[in-house]
Protein backbone atom coordinates (compact mmCIF):
# COMPACT_ATOMS: atom_id res chain seq x y z
CA UNK A 1 0.00 0.00 0.00
CA UNK A 2 1.24 3.55 -0.88
CA UNK A 3 2.40 5.28 2.08
CA UNK A 4 -0.51 7.62 3.79
CA UNK A 5 0.95 11.04 3.35
CA UNK A 6 -2.23 13.19 4.51
CA UNK A 7 -4.63 12.09 7.24
CA UNK A 8 -8.38 12.71 8.49
CA UNK A 9 -10.93 12.00 10.94
CA UNK A 10 -14.32 12.11 9.03
CA UNK A 11 -16.22 12.06 12.48
CA UNK A 12 -13.66 15.16 13.99
CA UNK A 13 -14.14 19.09 12.75
CA UNK A 14 -11.91 20.61 10.52
CA UNK A 15 -10.32 22.32 12.92
CA UNK A 16 -9.19 19.37 14.84
CA UNK A 17 -8.03 16.93 12.04
CA UNK A 18 -4.48 15.54 12.02
CA UNK A 19 -3.49 17.01 9.01
CA UNK A 20 -4.22 20.69 8.43
CA UNK A 21 -7.33 21.41 6.13
CA UNK A 22 -7.15 23.97 2.93
CA UNK A 23 -10.30 25.77 1.49
CA UNK A 24 -8.43 28.78 -0.49
CA UNK A 25 -6.42 28.54 -3.21
CA UNK A 26 -3.25 30.93 -2.27
CA UNK A 27 0.87 30.90 -3.62
CA UNK A 28 2.18 31.57 0.01
CA UNK A 29 0.29 28.44 1.89
CA UNK A 30 3.26 26.11 3.01
CA UNK A 31 3.39 22.75 1.77
CA UNK A 32 2.69 19.88 4.38
CA UNK A 33 4.74 17.04 2.36
CA UNK A 34 6.89 16.89 -0.34
CA UNK A 35 5.78 13.89 -3.30
CA UNK A 36 8.90 12.66 -4.90
CA UNK A 37 8.08 12.47 -8.78
CA UNK A 38 7.73 8.28 -9.41
CA UNK A 39 6.78 8.21 -5.77
CA UNK A 40 2.85 6.19 -4.98
CA UNK A 41 1.25 8.31 -2.31
CA UNK A 42 -1.51 7.84 -0.40
CA UNK A 43 -3.96 11.62 0.59
CA UNK A 44 -6.60 11.04 2.98
CA UNK A 45 -9.57 13.59 2.26
CA UNK A 46 -12.79 14.66 4.41
CA UNK A 47 -15.94 15.15 2.15
CA UNK A 48 -16.43 18.92 0.70
CA UNK A 49 -18.64 20.20 3.69
CA UNK A 50 -16.59 18.68 6.02
CA UNK A 51 -18.73 16.51 8.27
CA UNK A 52 -21.74 18.62 8.01
CA UNK A 53 -23.88 16.07 6.48
CA UNK A 54 -25.56 12.70 8.72
CA UNK A 55 -26.77 9.30 7.86
CA UNK A 56 -30.38 10.01 8.78
CA UNK A 57 -33.43 10.72 7.34
CA UNK A 58 -33.59 14.47 7.47
CA UNK A 59 -32.54 17.50 5.58
CA UNK A 60 -32.33 19.72 8.12
CA UNK A 61 -28.26 19.64 7.98
CA UNK A 62 -28.65 20.37 4.28
CA UNK A 63 -30.97 23.44 5.11
CA UNK A 64 -28.88 24.77 8.29
CA UNK A 65 -24.91 23.76 6.27
CA UNK A 66 -22.74 26.25 6.35
CA UNK A 67 -21.31 27.21 2.74
CA UNK A 68 -18.53 30.01 3.85
CA UNK A 69 -16.28 26.82 4.85
CA UNK A 70 -16.17 24.78 1.54
CA UNK A 71 -14.23 23.13 0.29
CA UNK A 72 -12.24 21.44 2.72
CA UNK A 73 -9.28 19.81 0.97
CA UNK A 74 -6.03 18.15 1.37
CA UNK A 75 -2.40 19.94 0.83
CA UNK A 76 -0.74 21.72 -0.91
CA UNK A 77 2.03 18.92 -1.33
CA UNK A 78 5.01 20.39 -2.81
CA UNK A 79 6.12 17.97 -5.90
CA UNK A 80 9.83 17.79 -5.58
CA UNK A 81 12.10 19.51 -8.82
CA UNK A 82 8.82 21.20 -10.02
CA UNK A 83 9.11 24.59 -11.49
CA UNK A 84 7.32 27.62 -12.94
CA UNK A 85 6.47 26.46 -16.32
CA UNK A 86 6.62 22.47 -15.56
CA UNK A 87 3.56 20.26 -15.82
CA UNK A 88 2.71 17.78 -13.56
CA UNK A 89 1.67 14.60 -14.85
CA UNK A 90 -1.00 12.95 -12.25
CA UNK A 91 -1.87 9.51 -12.49
CA UNK A 92 -4.83 8.40 -10.66
CA UNK A 93 -4.25 4.71 -9.46
CA UNK A 94 -7.01 4.06 -7.28
CA UNK A 95 -9.78 5.56 -4.42
CA UNK A 96 -12.13 4.87 -2.47
CA UNK A 97 -13.95 5.02 0.52
CA UNK A 98 -13.37 4.54 4.43
CA UNK A 99 -14.11 0.86 5.47
CA UNK A 100 -16.05 2.32 8.71
CA UNK A 101 -17.82 5.38 6.12
CA UNK A 102 -19.33 2.97 3.50
CA UNK A 103 -22.03 5.95 1.99
CA UNK A 104 -21.98 9.52 0.93
CA UNK A 105 -24.49 11.65 0.47
CA UNK A 106 -26.51 13.78 -2.62
CA UNK A 107 -28.61 17.15 -1.61
CA UNK A 108 -30.54 19.88 -3.08
CA UNK A 109 -30.02 23.17 -1.62
CA UNK A 110 -32.20 25.58 -0.07
CA UNK A 111 -32.64 28.50 -2.54
CA UNK A 112 -32.01 30.08 0.76
CA UNK A 113 -28.60 29.20 0.92
CA UNK A 114 -27.30 28.60 -2.40
CA UNK A 115 -29.96 27.06 -4.43
CA UNK A 116 -28.47 24.99 -7.58
CA UNK A 117 -29.10 24.71 -11.49
CA UNK A 118 -32.87 24.02 -10.87
CA UNK A 119 -33.25 26.04 -8.03
CA UNK A 120 -36.34 27.86 -9.10
CA UNK A 121 -38.01 24.40 -9.59
CA UNK A 122 -36.94 22.95 -6.54
CA UNK A 123 -36.63 25.54 -3.76
CA UNK A 124 -36.16 23.80 -0.85
CA UNK A 125 -34.06 21.79 0.98
CA UNK A 126 -33.53 17.66 0.24
CA UNK A 127 -31.58 14.59 1.12
CA UNK A 128 -30.53 11.37 0.04
CA UNK A 129 -27.70 9.30 1.53
CA UNK A 130 -26.28 6.26 -0.69
CA UNK A 131 -24.91 2.59 0.33
CA UNK A 132 -21.60 2.27 -1.03
CA UNK A 133 -21.35 -1.26 -1.86
CA UNK A 134 -18.01 -2.08 -3.63
CA UNK A 135 -18.56 -0.01 -7.27
CA UNK A 136 -22.18 -0.27 -6.63
CA UNK A 137 -23.91 2.71 -5.34
CA UNK A 138 -27.87 2.15 -4.06
CA UNK A 139 -30.11 4.02 -2.08
CA UNK A 140 -33.06 4.22 0.45
CA UNK A 141 -34.38 7.21 -0.63
CA UNK A 142 -34.63 6.48 -3.97
CA UNK A 143 -36.17 2.58 -5.02
CA UNK A 144 -35.48 0.55 -7.42
CA UNK A 145 -32.18 2.33 -8.75
CA UNK A 146 -28.52 1.05 -8.83
CA UNK A 147 -25.29 1.74 -10.69
CA UNK A 148 -21.78 1.55 -10.75
CA UNK A 149 -19.87 4.47 -9.81
CA UNK A 150 -17.04 6.00 -11.39
CA UNK A 151 -15.47 7.13 -8.54
CA UNK A 152 -12.91 10.57 -8.86
CA UNK A 153 -11.91 13.65 -7.19
CA UNK A 154 -13.75 16.39 -7.89
CA UNK A 155 -10.83 18.79 -7.08
CA UNK A 156 -7.17 18.63 -8.35
CA UNK A 157 -5.06 21.63 -8.94
CA UNK A 158 -2.19 23.82 -8.28
CA UNK A 159 -1.81 26.62 -6.65
CA UNK A 160 -1.74 29.87 -8.44
CA UNK A 161 1.27 32.48 -8.48
CA UNK A 162 0.41 36.18 -7.07
CA UNK A 163 0.35 36.93 -10.84
CA UNK A 164 -1.92 34.53 -11.53
CA UNK A 165 -4.06 35.04 -8.53
CA UNK A 166 -4.47 38.64 -9.04
CA UNK A 167 -5.61 38.19 -12.48
CA UNK A 168 -8.68 35.61 -11.15
CA UNK A 169 -9.42 38.66 -8.89
CA UNK A 170 -9.51 41.22 -11.28
CA UNK A 171 -11.63 39.45 -14.00
CA UNK A 172 -14.06 37.91 -11.72
CA UNK A 173 -14.49 41.25 -10.06
CA UNK A 174 -15.22 43.06 -13.52
CA UNK A 175 -17.61 40.05 -14.37
CA UNK A 176 -19.37 41.46 -11.53
CA UNK A 177 -19.49 44.91 -12.08
CA UNK A 178 -20.52 44.65 -15.55
CA UNK A 179 -22.96 41.36 -15.61
CA UNK A 180 -23.39 39.23 -18.62
CA UNK A 181 -24.55 40.94 -22.10
CA UNK A 182 -28.26 40.31 -20.88
CA UNK A 183 -27.72 40.71 -16.49
CA UNK A 184 -26.85 43.27 -15.18
CA UNK A 185 -25.30 43.25 -11.45
CA UNK A 186 -28.55 45.16 -10.47
CA UNK A 187 -32.06 44.49 -11.38
CA UNK A 188 -33.06 47.79 -12.48
CA UNK A 189 -36.92 46.30 -12.82
CA UNK A 190 -36.60 46.34 -9.02
CA UNK A 191 -33.26 47.75 -8.10
CA UNK A 192 -32.80 44.89 -6.16
CA UNK A 193 -29.62 43.22 -6.22
CA UNK A 194 -28.93 40.14 -8.07
CA UNK A 195 -27.01 37.73 -7.10
CA UNK A 196 -23.45 37.61 -7.98
CA UNK A 197 -22.14 36.48 -10.67
CA UNK A 198 -18.60 35.22 -9.47
CA UNK A 199 -17.16 34.55 -6.02
CA UNK A 200 -14.57 37.18 -4.42
CA UNK A 201 -12.29 36.68 -2.25
CA UNK A 202 -14.01 36.26 1.02
CA UNK A 203 -12.65 36.97 4.43
CA UNK A 204 -14.97 34.39 6.37
CA UNK A 205 -13.57 31.14 7.58
CA UNK A 206 -10.91 30.95 5.59
CA UNK A 207 -8.46 27.59 5.87
CA UNK A 208 -5.08 28.13 4.62
CA UNK A 209 -3.47 25.11 6.51
CA UNK A 210 -0.25 25.51 8.07
CA UNK A 211 0.03 29.12 7.21
CA UNK A 212 1.01 31.40 10.24
CA UNK A 213 -2.15 32.92 12.02
CA UNK A 214 -0.89 36.34 11.32
CA UNK A 215 0.15 35.49 7.32
CA UNK A 216 -3.78 34.27 7.22
CA UNK A 217 -5.94 37.38 7.61
CA UNK A 218 -3.99 39.24 5.46
CA UNK A 219 -3.88 36.39 2.76
CA UNK A 220 -7.18 35.91 3.33
CA UNK A 221 -7.86 38.97 1.60
CA UNK A 222 -6.86 37.93 -1.90
CA UNK A 223 -7.03 34.18 -1.36
CA UNK A 224 -9.48 32.59 -4.29
CA UNK A 225 -12.63 30.31 -3.85
CA UNK A 226 -11.78 26.60 -4.65
CA UNK A 227 -15.82 26.45 -6.25
CA UNK A 228 -14.69 27.31 -9.89
CA UNK A 229 -12.28 25.87 -12.45
CA UNK A 230 -9.77 27.27 -13.80
CA UNK A 231 -6.48 27.51 -15.42
CA UNK A 232 -5.00 25.17 -12.88
CA UNK A 233 -7.51 22.75 -13.50
CA UNK A 234 -9.48 23.06 -9.88
CA UNK A 235 -13.21 22.15 -9.42
CA UNK A 236 -13.05 20.54 -12.87
CA UNK A 237 -16.40 17.97 -11.76
CA UNK A 238 -15.27 15.67 -14.85
CA UNK A 239 -16.64 12.06 -13.61
CA UNK A 240 -14.84 10.25 -16.11
CA UNK A 241 -11.36 11.24 -14.20
CA UNK A 242 -10.93 7.98 -12.27
CA UNK A 243 -8.73 5.32 -11.68
CA UNK A 244 -6.51 4.86 -14.68
CA UNK A 245 -6.98 8.83 -15.83
CA UNK A 246 -3.89 11.34 -16.10
CA UNK A 247 -4.26 14.40 -15.52
CA UNK A 248 -1.64 17.94 -16.53
CA UNK A 249 -1.17 20.68 -14.17
CA UNK A 250 0.61 23.51 -14.92
CA UNK A 251 2.86 24.83 -12.57
CA UNK A 252 2.70 28.25 -11.66
CA UNK A 253 5.00 28.63 -8.05
CA UNK A 254 8.22 26.62 -7.21
CA UNK A 255 7.30 22.99 -6.30
CA UNK A 256 3.64 23.01 -7.29
CA UNK A 257 1.81 22.78 -4.24
CA UNK A 258 -0.33 20.35 -5.27
CA UNK A 259 -4.13 20.07 -3.76
CA UNK A 260 -6.71 17.58 -4.02
CA UNK A 261 -10.01 16.43 -2.37
CA UNK A 262 -14.34 16.75 -2.67
CA UNK A 263 -14.34 12.98 -3.74
CA UNK A 264 -17.06 12.12 -6.01
CA UNK A 265 -18.63 8.14 -5.70
CA UNK A 266 -20.36 9.08 -8.67
CA UNK A 267 -21.93 12.19 -11.02
CA UNK A 268 -24.20 12.98 -13.90
CA UNK A 269 -22.00 15.60 -15.93
CA UNK A 270 -22.97 18.82 -14.96
CA UNK A 271 -23.51 17.67 -11.20
CA UNK A 272 -26.80 20.04 -11.28
CA UNK A 273 -27.63 19.75 -7.78
CA UNK A 274 -25.14 22.06 -6.59
CA UNK A 275 -24.23 19.45 -3.94
CA UNK A 276 -24.22 17.44 -7.09
CA UNK A 277 -22.51 13.77 -6.63
CA UNK A 278 -22.82 11.55 -4.40
CA UNK A 279 -19.90 12.78 -1.73
CA UNK A 280 -18.23 10.80 0.24
CA UNK A 281 -14.80 11.01 2.46
CA UNK A 282 -12.26 8.70 1.33
CA UNK A 283 -8.44 8.31 -0.08
CA UNK A 284 -6.91 8.84 -3.24
CA UNK A 285 -4.08 7.02 -4.31
CA UNK A 286 -1.82 8.84 -6.80
CA UNK A 287 1.68 8.91 -8.35
CA UNK A 288 3.11 12.49 -9.70
CA UNK A 289 6.05 13.06 -12.14
CA UNK A 290 6.99 16.61 -13.72
CA UNK A 291 7.35 17.20 -17.06
CA UNK A 292 10.48 19.98 -17.68
CA UNK A 293 9.40 23.19 -19.09
CA UNK A 294 6.48 21.47 -20.14
CA UNK A 295 4.23 24.22 -20.72
CA UNK A 296 6.36 25.37 -23.83
CA UNK A 297 7.04 21.69 -24.60
CA UNK A 298 3.39 20.92 -24.67
CA UNK A 299 2.22 24.26 -26.03
CA UNK A 300 -0.59 25.28 -23.27
CA UNK A 301 -0.11 26.75 -20.05
CA UNK A 302 -4.01 24.90 -18.65
CA UNK A 303 -4.79 21.51 -17.61
CA UNK A 304 -5.13 18.66 -19.37
CA UNK A 305 -6.96 15.29 -18.87
CA UNK A 306 -6.57 11.50 -20.68
CA UNK A 307 -9.79 10.05 -18.87
CA UNK A 308 -8.72 6.37 -17.50
CA UNK A 309 -10.98 3.47 -18.58
CA UNK A 310 -13.36 2.31 -15.79
CA UNK A 311 -17.21 4.22 -17.28
CA UNK A 312 -19.89 2.07 -16.46
CA UNK A 313 -20.74 0.10 -19.91
CA UNK A 314 -24.62 0.87 -20.78
CA UNK A 315 -25.57 0.59 -24.23
CA UNK A 316 -29.22 1.52 -23.52
CA UNK A 317 -30.41 5.29 -23.18
CA UNK A 318 -33.58 7.51 -23.63
CA UNK A 319 -32.13 10.84 -24.47
CA UNK A 320 -33.70 14.14 -23.50
CA UNK A 321 -33.16 17.48 -26.20
CA UNK A 322 -33.13 21.12 -24.80
CA UNK A 323 -32.93 24.43 -26.66
CA UNK A 324 -32.50 27.93 -25.88
CA UNK A 325 -36.44 28.57 -25.27
CA UNK A 326 -36.36 29.06 -21.53
CA UNK A 327 -39.67 27.84 -19.47
CA UNK A 328 -41.88 30.69 -20.07
CA UNK A 329 -41.38 30.66 -23.86
CA UNK A 330 -39.34 33.23 -24.33
CA UNK A 331 -36.36 32.95 -27.44
CA UNK A 332 -32.88 32.88 -26.13
CA UNK A 333 -29.29 33.28 -28.81
CA UNK A 334 -28.02 30.05 -28.76
CA UNK A 335 -27.95 30.00 -25.21
CA UNK A 336 -26.36 26.48 -23.60
CA UNK A 337 -27.71 26.79 -20.44
CA UNK A 338 -31.49 27.20 -20.98
CA UNK A 339 -31.01 24.18 -23.17
CA UNK A 340 -29.45 22.16 -20.35
CA UNK A 341 -32.65 23.15 -18.11
CA UNK A 342 -34.84 22.25 -20.73
CA UNK A 343 -33.53 18.47 -21.18
CA UNK A 344 -33.27 18.32 -17.35
CA UNK A 345 -36.67 19.05 -16.97
CA UNK A 346 -38.12 17.19 -19.40
CA UNK A 347 -36.24 14.37 -18.00
CA UNK A 348 -37.31 15.15 -14.62
CA UNK A 349 -40.68 14.97 -15.67
CA UNK A 350 -40.55 11.66 -17.47
CA UNK A 351 -39.67 9.80 -14.50
CA UNK A 352 -42.26 10.95 -12.68
CA UNK A 353 -44.36 8.46 -14.91
CA UNK A 354 -42.84 5.78 -13.30
CA UNK A 355 -43.74 7.36 -9.55
CA UNK A 356 -40.46 9.30 -8.76
CA UNK A 357 -40.63 12.49 -7.18
CA UNK A 358 -39.58 15.52 -9.47
CA UNK A 359 -37.35 15.60 -6.63
CA UNK A 360 -35.93 11.60 -6.98
CA UNK A 361 -35.52 12.81 -10.77
CA UNK A 362 -33.37 16.05 -10.35
CA UNK A 363 -31.25 13.91 -7.62
CA UNK A 364 -30.97 10.80 -10.19
CA UNK A 365 -29.74 13.58 -13.25
CA UNK A 366 -27.12 14.82 -10.30
CA UNK A 367 -25.77 11.41 -9.20
CA UNK A 368 -26.10 8.53 -12.06
CA UNK A 369 -23.55 8.67 -14.68
CA UNK A 370 -25.56 10.75 -17.13
CA UNK A 371 -24.50 11.63 -19.78
CA UNK A 372 -24.71 15.51 -21.13
CA UNK A 373 -23.58 16.50 -24.83
CA UNK A 374 -23.72 19.93 -26.48
CA UNK A 375 -25.03 18.32 -29.72
CA UNK A 376 -25.42 21.20 -32.35
CA UNK A 377 -23.83 24.67 -31.24
CA UNK A 378 -24.13 25.99 -35.35
CA UNK A 379 -27.95 26.38 -36.23
CA UNK A 380 -29.79 29.86 -35.55
CA UNK A 381 -31.18 30.57 -33.17
CA UNK A 382 -31.03 27.77 -30.91
CA UNK A 383 -28.07 25.55 -29.03
CA UNK A 384 -29.35 21.74 -28.93
CA UNK A 385 -28.56 20.01 -25.61
CA UNK A 386 -29.18 16.51 -24.67
CA UNK A 387 -28.98 14.88 -21.52
CA UNK A 388 -28.88 10.99 -21.97
CA UNK A 389 -30.09 8.85 -19.09
CA UNK A 390 -28.82 4.75 -19.23
CA UNK A 391 -31.79 2.76 -18.68
CA UNK A 392 -29.77 -0.07 -16.85
CA UNK A 393 -29.35 2.07 -13.70
CA UNK A 394 -33.46 0.91 -13.03
CA UNK A 395 -34.48 -2.49 -12.12
CA UNK A 396 -37.42 -1.72 -14.26
CA UNK A 397 -38.01 -1.51 -17.72
CA UNK A 398 -38.12 2.95 -18.46
CA UNK A 399 -38.75 2.48 -22.02
CA UNK A 400 -40.95 4.96 -23.89
CA UNK A 401 -43.29 2.68 -25.80
CA UNK A 402 -44.74 0.95 -22.23
CA UNK A 403 -46.02 4.80 -21.25
CA UNK A 404 -48.64 3.72 -24.39
CA UNK A 405 -49.64 0.37 -23.16
CA UNK A 406 -51.18 2.12 -19.75
CA UNK A 407 -49.90 3.25 -16.36
CA UNK A 408 -46.29 2.53 -15.03
CA UNK A 409 -46.62 4.40 -11.85
CA UNK A 410 -45.59 2.78 -8.42
CA UNK A 411 -44.61 3.79 -5.03
CA UNK A 412 -40.57 4.72 -4.98
CA UNK A 413 -40.30 6.26 -1.78
CA UNK A 414 -39.25 9.22 -1.44
CA UNK A 415 -36.14 11.73 -1.13
CA UNK A 416 -35.45 13.22 3.10
CA UNK A 417 -36.97 16.05 3.55
CA UNK A 418 -37.06 18.99 6.56
CA UNK A 419 -38.86 18.90 9.56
Amino acid sequence: MPETIFEVDPDSPPDEQPSPIVNRWHPDVPPVDTITPGEKVRIECLDWTGGQVNNDDSANDIRDIELDPNHHLSGPFAVEGAEPGDMLVVDILDLGAFPDREWGFNAIFDQENGGGFLTEHFPEARKSIWELDGVMASTRHIEDVSFPGCAHPGILGTAPSHELLEEWNERERALIERGTDHETAVNHETDEEEPPLALPPEPNDVLLGDMDEDQVEEAAKEAARTIPPRENAGNCDIKNLSRGSRVYLPVFVEGANFITGDLHFSQGDGEITFCGAIEFPGWIDLRVNVIKNGMEKMGTDYAMFKPGYMDPDFSNYIVFEGYSVDEDGTQHYKNANIGMRRACLDAIDYMTNFGYSREQGYMLLSTAPVESRIAGIVDLPNTCVTVSVPEEIFDFDVNPDLLADGDMSADRGDVAKTS
